[in-house]
């Protein structure tokens, strides 16, 4: 298990895990990566963990540079499992006296999650720092991106950002750094992890980012290392001017149109709508919950300005991956989105007032009531169905997306 080196003296130490496809309810289509850093100076310095099965791993890679006893220092800035379960295991490789330095909410969560283990826990502060010999460690809290423990290190004299969770995405690759990962998959894989896991955080995440720089760290910053993903260092600036748009949530002229289908009734009106849509100069995404995740669906709609909803009505109720995708949706909390219902039915047919009201719930903007029709439709019966579209199009922006406008 080798190391990577990124600068003179700063290591990779993480772990790759290739196999992973479900990450709480996200699908990790491919893999992820569990980023741990070594600095080796006076102190040696172990910045972040990985999954308990990947510990060993990481223990490996860390002994091809040095003798994981000479490790000095341990800091966690994120306590959630997937960074922090291989700590109590890398703490007795390396000796449990050793300090472990954590946010004031880190060493509660640390402590609730590993009862009775052996962890000398200190806990640092925003604008705390630590000496390790010519290099130092800042820190800054950044509650609720993602965790309430969350927090960012800062080596000033590197100009290395270890930023946790923030500005990384779920991806394993071999290669380590954003100038070997192509911008096409790069970027989309940055957008669906933000759309996933970071929508809910918009408004923390937008004072975080204004924290950052106010502290001076700004205009330092070289590389930015997080706990996910690839290493920032061609232009670290271009991920943060990225999470700086999408912290917006600014609508753009776009649509995702996404439905179930039981006998094709509610597929030919979801067809329908996107052709309407598009006739409009809208650009559409059209999505099948059968052969579509819902976490690339929430990619989709995270810089759409529109989400239209179709369902079949199925015992008096929502289709279920419908209602799956709708409860996935409710917790994300998006802002500033234009809604629509639809769907066909044989009897009774409640699906598509459900899912007014669903979407209304969330906020979203409803300029018509939804639209439903019995069996299969006539193509005079899709005339509410057009009428929706120039609705949802007359509120969008009226701007046409540009071809990048994923970036």
């Amino acid at each position: 298990m080798e190391p990577v080196k990124i600068v003179d003296n700063v290591y990779w130490v993480g772990a790759l895990d290739y196999g992973i496809r479900d990450f709480h309810g996200y699908r990790t289509s491919d893999g992820s990566t569990y980023n741990a850093y070594l600095i080796v100076d006076e102190k040696v310095t172990l910045i972040d963990g990985v999954k308990k099965e990947f510990a060993p791993e990481l223990l490996s890679r860390v002994s091809k540079i040095i003798d994981p006893k000479k490790i000095d220092i341990v800091i966690s800035n994120h306590a959630e499992m997937d960074h922090s379960s291989g700590l109590p295991d890398i703490m007795k490789a390396i000796g449990v006296e050793k300090p472990l330095y954590t946010s004031k909410m880190g060493e509660k969560a640390l402590r609730a999650q590993f009862h009775g283990a052996e962890m000398n826990l200190q806990t640092v502060s925003s604008n705390d720092t630590i000496k390790l010999g010519k290099y130092s460690i800042s820190f800054l809290e950044t509650r609720m991106v993602h965790w309430p423990d969350s927090m960012f290190s800062f080596c000033p004299e590197l100009g290395i950002l270890f930023s946790q969770d923030a500005f990384g995405m779920h991806l394993a690759t071999s290669r380590r750094f954003d100038d070997e990962v192509g911008r096409n998959v790069w970027g989309y894989e940055a957008l669906k992890y933000f759309a996933n896991i970071l929508t809910l955080y918009t408004t923390p995440i937008a004072k975080t980012l204004e924290t950052v720089k106010s502290s001076g760290f700004m205009d330092k910053i070289k590389i930015i290392a997080p706990d996910h993903g690839i290493i920032w260092r061609s232009n670290p600036m271009e991920i943060i001017d990225l999470y700086a748009k999408w912290v917006k949530q600014e609508p753009a002229r776009k649509a995702v149109v996404v439905f179930d289908t039981m006998w094709k009734s509610t597929e030919y009106m979801a067809r329908a709508l996107s052709d309407a849509l598009a006739a409009e100069g809208v650009l559409v995404r059209l999505m099948n919950m059968k052969n579509n995740h819902r976490s690339d669906v929430v990619t989709e709609i995270y810089n759409s300005g529109a989400v239209l909803v179709g369902s079949p009505t199925m015992n008096n109720d929502i289709y279920p991956t419908i209602a799956e995708l709708l409860c996935y949706m409710r917790g994300l909390k998006f802002q500033n989105k234009i809604g629509g219902a639809f769907g066909s039915y044989g009897w009774s047919g409640e699906a598509a007032k459900m899912l007014q009201t669903s979407l209304t719930d969330m906020k979203f903007q409803m300029p018509v009531p939804e639209v439903r029709i019995q069996w299969v439709p006539e193509e005079s019966a899709l005339e509410p169905i057009k009428a929706m579209a120039k609705a949802v199009a007359a509120a969008l922006p009226k701007e046409p997306v540009p071809a990048d406008f994923n970036l």
